[in-house]
């Protein structure tokens, strides 16, 4: 990061200052939040590819082809909407936690980081569980990189405001 990033992140005091285009940290954060976003939606695309592929519909109005029956219990299709719920579970909080941390003025290039390796985390713990199902430990580092993430911002943020309670 330029010195010149650095400086602007030291100067912005008010929280309006902190949610501009012209805060690296925010930009970063709505750079790396848009990716989750997307990687989230291409979540629902997977599982409709899942249930075409399979031929594994839930409602009896979205049975295509002849001779099918409502399935709700099919490992493939299962496996990924599981893995879509794990996002929702635990991306959700952390947009919002990630949000509060910004708040907090954090040095712009710690807080980068964070939220480049949470992303990057989050995307591995897709690949992992839902695209290509790989043994453990790997789908439990990937899940709990973001979440020590997330509780480290959040300690970052009761520390810095527990003098005002």
């Amino acid at each position: 990061m330029s010195a010149t990033a650095s400086n602007t992140s030291r100067m912005m005091t008010s929280p309006g200052d902190m949610f501009t285009l012209e805060n690296p940290v925010f930009c970063c954060y709505l750079f790396w939040s848009t990716v989750l976003v997307v990687k989230m939606l291409l979540m629902s695309l997977l599982t409709a590819v899942q249930r075409f592929r399979y031929k594994i519909f839930p409602n009896q109005e979205d049975l295509f082809f002849k001779n099918l029956e409502v399935q709700f219990d099919d490992p493939h299709v299962e496996r990924v909407r599981r893995a879509h719920r794990n996002d929702m579970e635990n991306i959700l909080p952390y947009f919002i936690m990630s949000l509060i941390y910004i708040s907090t003025n954090p040095n712009a290039d710690v807080a980068c980081i964070l939220f480049r390796v949470a992303s990057v985390a989050r995307i591995i713990h897709t690949l992992v569980y839902a695209v290509y199902p790989v043994p453990q430990p790997s789908r439990i580092l990937a899940f709990a990189t973001m979440l020590l993430i997330t509780f480290y911002m959040a300690a970052v943020v009761a520390l810095r405001t527990l003098s005002f309670i």
